[in-house]
């Protein structure tokens, strides 16, 4: 395992040996090739970084449609070959591909850092992240005996056992905000459970995906069990869907997440989707909260990568009486953060994905200057370090709770702020959305926080935590999934009951014919 782990949640700066070894794998990164080398067949794309648009990552053949379903049949072709394996012998080869992960963890963080814009910070936690979900897969499986159950039987003959089976083909479509993490989590809990995977990968992150996919082949996991596409959501992805999988794992917009889920409801048999479709993700404040704290925590919430992430803290709402208080202070260590260049140690967020966040940043803040007011940042930052990607102020506006801005997932680096009277109006306007992923309490009084737990409805919550008001969760610590919009299933991924989600139990019961016992 890595020497320094590092999570989302992490307060300290790392130490010297850490900033040496991810400056030292950034330097060796060679970019530009051509993936797979000398393909000439299927659309070709050059992806480049978001930091600076004239660096080329490299350039790819994207999947044809005939291609995706060549993918689908070899994975079904491999999946009786790994389903037949023992589970305990599939563990160890996952196992062994944690390890490889994680022997390569800043070699995959400074390639995250070029390819989507992550700071070191933000990387590392990604590709930690990514070795700690084959990890924790495994040990689910090890603790719980491979999911197999004796069952009370109806007579002394009979004996009943059940047993959680594969489904066969998996698919997973990863986003381009986590390329590496949000593959890894799906196909580490599909393979555990004797499935082969097809994944999509994320289009800002080509490269990543097919790293991930040489390092846990390497680990000993077969090559038709584990296929990586490469392709847009509409073409690509809609295919995948289409292609007679048995099982789905979708991590992007709800729009796109409610499409897949009423194309498979509408096939010849339900199966399972996997779904976690985003969130517009609260903090409350009251006044019995430490307000250095819950100003840290929203900050480090709001502005971590950007706002581009589904848990990015969006709303505040603060308690009326700490409302001025509360705000000065997240204005001030928001107008502190450092946008720029995310291979540079100081840097505290850098560009944004795209051109595309660039246009929803100025139509969020327009609206919010026409509606209520823009307290901090707003403009985009240009020329000199960063005339040749999308780099956005920090940003804090103040606008009125009928605003669409307020309802809005934005995945930019702005953050609302609203008042509010009275516990129970804040814990109502905190549910008063269709997305239900994280939300986060500052607050030393024991009943308000009893009540955000239990009257709060979304499927991570925070109380009093500096380290991300609404952001920051790791496997095995804080499983993450969404209610309502949010999420299809109810469980979270990293938490006890995920790798369920990717068998399907048989009950299997034996009558004896012979003797008096079976």
């Amino acid at each position: 395992m890595a020497s320094s782990r590092i999570t989302y949640a992490d307060l300290a700066l790392p130490g010297e040996e850490l900033h040496r070894s991810y400056e030292q794998a950034l330097a060796a990164q060679r970019l530009g090739a051509h993936h797979p080398p000398g393909a000439a067949r299927g659309p070709h794309r050059t992806e480049h970084s978001p930091l600076d648009g004239r660096i080329a990552v490299g350039h790819f053949t994207e999947a044809h449609p005939d291609e995706v379903h060549h993918a689908v049949a070899a994975a079904r072709a491999a999946q009786p070959a790994w389903a037949g394996r023992p589970w305990t012998e599939r563990l160890e080869i996952l196992e062994a591909a944690a390890e490889r992960i994680s022997a390569q963890v800043h070699d995959l963080a400074a390639l995250l850092t070029l390819e989507i814009g992550k700071t070191r910070l933000e990387a590392i936690g990604e590709a930690e992240e990514a070795a700690e979900f084959f990890r924790y897969y495994s040990a689910r499986w090890r603790a719980d005996g491979g999911f197999e159950r004796p069952m009370a039987g109806a007579s002394p003959r009979e004996r009943t056992r059940s047993v959680l089976r594969p489904h066969g083909v998996w698919a997973v479509i990863a986003p381009f905000n986590f390329p590496l993490a949000l593959i890894a989590g799906p196909a580490a809990a599909a393979l555990a459970a004797g499935n082969t995977v097809v994944v999509k990968a994320a289009e800002h992150g080509y490269l990543a995906a097919l790293r991930l996919r040489e390092t846990v082949v390497a680990a000993g996991v077969p090559a038709e069990a584990l296929h990586v596409l490469l392709g847009d959501g509409p073409t690509v992805g809609a295919e995948l869907v289409g292609a007679g999988v048995d099982g789905i794992t979708f991590t992007g917009s709800y729009d796109v997440g409610t499409e897949i889920l009423q194309r498979t409801a509408a096939g010849p048999w339900p199966r399972p989707v996997v779904c976690e479709m985003g969130g517009k993700n609260t903090a409350i404040v009251t006044r019995h909260a430490d307000l250095d704290a819950a100003a840290e925590g929203i900050v480090r919430s709001a502005f971590g990568f950007g706002g581009q992430k589904c848990s990015s803290c969006s709303r505040v709402l603060v308690q009326h009486t700490v409302h001025d208080d509360l705000v000065a202070a997240v204005v001030e260590r928001a107008a502190r953060l450092r946008v720029g260049d995310p291979r540079a140690r100081a840097t505290d967020y850098g560009p944004v994905i795209d051109e595309r966040a660039a246009k929803r940043f100025t139509r969020a803040v327009e609206a919010a200057a026409a509606a209520g007011s823009v307290l901090t940042g707003g403009a985009r930052l240009t020329g000199g370090p960063y005339a040749h990607g999308v780099y956005l102020e920090p940003t804090v506006v103040a606008v009125p709770r009928d605003e669409p801005l307020w309802q809005e997932e934005l995945f930019l680096p702005l953050v609302a702020v609203s008042r509010f009277d009275t516990f129970e109006d804040a814990l109502a306007e905190t549910n008063a959305t269709r997305f239900g992923l994280s939300a986060g309490l500052f607050s030393n009084d024991e009943a308000e926080t009893a009540a955000f737990l239990d009257g709060v409805h979304c499927g991570v919550v925070y109380v009093n935590r500096p380290g991300g008001a609404t952001t920051g969760a790791w496997p095995g610590m804080q499983p993450f999934g969404g209610w309502k919009g949010s999420g299809s299933t109810g469980r979270g991924g990293g938490g006890e009951h995920y790798t369920q989600l990717y068998v399907r139990e048989q009950s299997r019961t034996l009558h004896s014919l012979r003797g008096d016992q079976a």
